[in-house]
């Protein structure tokens, strides 16, 4: 009997770790698509980590380099930087959106259209150095099919 207790234990101590690493969930995530010969695109979605973390690395196959960017206005002129990482603050929806915060993917390997699928990997550093990778499969929209700004 006590072995029984034991082994339940374990496993329920083993399921409560990995559902402590599964914090973060990614809604509304969507891929800006190209023309061809167009090198760079974004990609956008709203991120919420249930007990905080920091997004620290991005990487999809369709792209050669991708990067965490953010767009932010210098005077009047509007500028793109890349970011080490972005904060996403316990239990708040942080999102990457055209004229913001956002996904960069650049060298891309071919033109993305309305219907196609990206895959992109999300890497989540969270309490203590622990990091959760993300998989997404994310839609790709027409070009000129957002409003919420140009990129």
């Amino acid at each position: 009997m006590q072995r029984i207790v034991r082994t339940t234990l374990a496993l329920a101590l083993a399921v409560a770790g990995t559902t402590a690493l599964a914090q973060t969930t990614v809604k509304d995530g969507w891929v800006r698509g190209t023309v061809p010969q167009q090198k760079a695109t974004g990609a956008f979605a709203h991120i919420t980590s249930a007990s905080g973390g920091k997004l620290v690395a991005v990487s999809s196959p369709v792209a050669g380099v991708a990067e965490i960017h953010e767009m932010v206005m210098e005077g009047s002129t509007m500028k793109m930087r890349a970011m080490p990482g972005l904060d996403l603050p316990a239990g708040k929806t942080v999102e990457l959106k055209p004229g913001g915060y956002h996904v960069m993917l650049m060298d891309l390997k071919q033109a993305l259209k309305a219907g196609d699928t990206v895959p992109l990997s999300l890497v989540i550093e969270g309490a203590g150095g622990k990091r959760e990778t993300l998989e997404l499969k994310l839609p790709v929209k027409a070009l000129g099919g957002e409003s919420h700004g140009k990129h």
